[in-house]
């Protein structure tokens, strides 16, 4: 056992998930994930709860997706509709046998499935602001993830558990030294009305007034790194290019650029993937709109890798979420949509901030 894999899951059990006895803990991944799900099943009795498991074989969504009628597609279990309401924290950890295993899914079943999913991924998301339900998702490093990622197992697991700080002798230590950095910029930026983004083909405004600033340090993502928000729903305008290829259920879209008016998707065009991206934008009715705006802050992260987890969080880079909004975050976007697209700011990008200068490549220029 990599005993960074054990230090992993006592940091997600107990400073992320603050897990307490008596409390249901939920666990989801693929069993390729073992090593991971097993410590932290572990950890969560240690800590006097009560886990639960939903482990996933490879190839059942490709299966499911393909195989389903739009009947099947639709159907969402009661079960599920209770355990969302029963659970008293959820481990979500991602790792892949295939990350282009569902390349060749029609988009229009998966945005059927989305549709579908959209009530109980809602009230998980309501639940979560409420304070009732605590969450976190993280990943294990596998072979086919470190080959999206263009590098060696090994060299992935160095990143994965670098990013996070496993490397470190008290990780959350770590953590609370970055929390309290990220708290002033959050704090800064919860006084501002509207932010404008400046880089290459891109030219962006965002209605931010009245908005709550999170500030994520290892609650909800870990590795984690940002500070985000829900921006006003009929205040987007501007045009934006997205830096690096957008990742979305396992396809791939590129040379994303968007075009808003009055909060909404106008125009959207990609170099690769547009039936794709076409197909999501319908997903719902808060499709089209931008349920999130956020800062990427992790200075341990500096490359792409194919994972949002981790490209999100790239210091130095703006994202922004199609579809659903956080609760917490004061937005109202409903969707079941939430796909995160990134803008790199770290050469000659700039944000303004009710028309005073605040960040420029890559850095807040907080006093």
């Amino acid at each position: 056992m990599d005993p960074r894999v054990t230090k992993l899951a006592h940091v997600l059990v107990h400073y992320s998930l603050e897990t307490r006895p008596g409390q249901l803990v939920r666990i989801s991944g693929p069993a390729i994930a073992e090593p991971l799900i097993v410590e932290a099943y572990r950890e969560i009795l240690r800590a006097g709860a009560h886990p639960i498991l939903r482990i996933t074989l490879e190839g059942i969504d490709e299966v499911f997706l393909k195989e389903a009628t739009e009947t099947q597609l639709r159907f969402v279990p009661e079960l599920l509709r209770l355990e969302t309401e029963q659970i008293d924290a959820s481990l979500g950890i991602w790792a892949n046998y295939n990350t282009r295993a569902l390349t060749n899914v029609p988009p229009d079943r998966q945005r059927i499935r989305r549709e579908a999913l959209r009530e109980v991924s809602q009230r998980f998301l309501e639940r979560a602001a409420q304070g009732t339900l605590r969450w976190v998702g993280t990943q294990y490093p596998t072979q086919a993830d470190a080959q999206e990622a263009e590098m060696s197992l090994r060299e992935y697991e160095e990143f994965v558990y670098g990013a996070g700080y496993l490397d470190r002798p008290d990780p959350v230590a770590e953590w609370r030294t970055i929390r309290e950095r990220q708290q002033r910029i959050a704090d800064f930026l919860a006084t501002k009305r509207t932010l404008r983004v400046l880089a290459e083909d891109t030219d962006l405004t965002v209605g931010v007034a009245g908005r709550t600033w999170i500030n994520a340090a290892g609650e909800h993502n870990f590795p984690d790194g940002e500070v985000f928000t829900g921006p006003e729903e009929d205040r987007t305008e501007g045009r934006i290019r997205f830096s690096f290829p957008a990742i979305y259920g396992g396809r791939e879209v590129s040379g994303v650029r968007l075009v808003f008016e009055r909060g909404r998707v106008v125009h959207a065009e990609a170099t690769k993937g547009q039936a794709f991206l076409e197909q999501m934008l319908e997903v719902d009715e808060g499709a089209r709109v931008l349920g999130e705006f956020a800062f990427g802050l992790n200075e341990q992260i500096q490359r792409f890798t194919r994972n949002i987890l981790f490209d999100e969080k790239i210091g130095g880079t703006i994202h922004v979420a199609l579809g659903s909004s956080y609760p917490e975050t004061g937005g109202k976007n409903q969707s079941g949509l939430h796909w995160d697209m990134i803008c790199d700011l770290r050469q000659g990008g700039e944000v303004y901030a009710d028309g005073e200068l605040i960040y420029r490549d890559g850095r807040f220029l907080l006093r």
